[in-house]
């Protein structure tokens, strides 16, 4: 009897109770099982659908840390050059390929035959003299002498030293003073003060090299 009454109660409050609605009811499928295979159809698509995938925009951080290209540069052939061989400004007598298409032994001994008649000797004619308006010659004047500068041959007044230096910067050239020291009655006399140590050469002009020039 006491376990009775538990069984009564409990199908009293089942019979009491409402009824409880379909989960899967008023959404358009007959049942929950109908809604389970819609429901994995729908997200199988789904998941066969590729997805697009937009790639970043490079900025200037971005495209600086992009790598090299690793193509190889193929090296490309420089232009072959053309040498243009028909120039008239360019001879071509020691190309024996190009000489032989061109000329023959007949050929040649008339062009030798031609040149020889143009061949003129000229005949030597005698070298033109001095005029001796143009004052002394220092040239002559250095190989007819054999003292070394400084070598005193001539007497001079050693009291007119002093103006030696101021007299020689009269002249360009050593050469220049020692036309007018000729000139003026040189190497015995030296009026114009340009050779006080009496060697006969005026303001150290130096006769070497014209006597080296004639024992060469």
């Amino acid at each position: 009897m006491r376990f009775v009454l538990p069984i009564i109660a409990a199908a009293t409050l089942a019979a009491c109770s409402p009824d409880v609605p379909n989960s899967a009811a008023g959404v358009g499928f007959g049942d929950y099982d109908d809604y389970q295979r819609q429901r994995e159809a729908e997200l199988a698509g789904a998941a066969a659908q590729p997805v697009t995938v937009q790639p970043p925009v490079a900025t200037t951080q971005t495209a600086a840390t992009q790598p090299a290209d690793n193509t190889p540069v193929v090296p490309t052939q420089p232009a072959q050059v053309v040498v243009n061989t028909s120039n008239p400004s360019i001879s071509d007598e020691q190309d024996f390929g190009a000489v032989a298409s061109r000329e023959s032994i007949e050929s040649d001994a008339a062009r030798l035959a031609a040149q020889r008649e143009q061949y003129q000797v000229v005949q030597p004619t005698a070298v033109p003299t001095r005029s001796g308006s143009g004052g002394p010659n220092i040239v002559e004047f250095a190989l007819a002498t054999t003292n070394l500068p400084g070598q005193a041959i001539y007497s001079r007044n050693r009291l007119r030293l002093s103006d030696y230096n101021r007299n020689c910067v009269r002249y360009t050239s050593g050469d220049k003073a020692q036309e007018a020291f000729l000139k003026a009655g040189g190497p015995e006399k030296d009026k114009l003060n340009l050779d006080p140590d009496g060697d006969g050469f005026a303001c150290e002009w130096d006769p070497t090299p014209f006597r080296n020039a004639l024992n060469r």
